[in-house]
């Protein structure tokens, strides 16, 4: 069944690879990252050197604040990755360069699918608006 496959599909995978946890580049993150809002979702982001073997690392957040239970905690970041892991040819196709994002969850009820991946969708392509704005002025 391979052979039928077309070559030039992206593979839409969230591989350890492409996870943030450096501790020094979470610090550098909330330190000075630029940040996007598209309620209930928030992307913090920042270049990176050019040493990465991936484009873009991701990390995903939850609060502990608002969500108590592990068990919600890891639902919203299950969510967020595969909202993350099915749009991200937006950005794999669409930058140059290396960043670092983290993807926080602000709302204050569970949410639904449809609900994390619009607004993951809104906020891939504020993103690259952003970014080709600031690469040419």
């Amino acid at each position: 069944m391979k052979n039928n496959m077309v070559p030039d599909t992206p593979k839409l995978t969230f591989a350890k690879k492409e996870r943030l946890k450096s501790k020094k580049l979470f610090e550098t993150l909330f330190a000075e990252g630029k940040s996007l809002r598209e309620p209930p979702l928030k992307l913090i982001y920042t270049k990176t050197p050019a040493e990465q073997d991936v484009p873009v690392k991701v990390a995903v957040v939850a609060p502990k604040k608002k969500f108590k239970r592990a068990v919600d905690r890891n639902r919203i970041k299950r969510l967020l990755r595969e909202a993350y892991r099915l749009n991200k040819p937006l950005i794999f196709n669409n930058i140059e360069g290396n960043f670092a994002f983290i993807f926080l969850y602000l709302g204050h009820k569970m949410p639904d699918y449809e609900e994390i991946e619009k607004a993951m969708k809104q906020l891939l392509v504020a993103f690259l608006k952003k970014e080709s704005h600031e690469k040419n002025p």
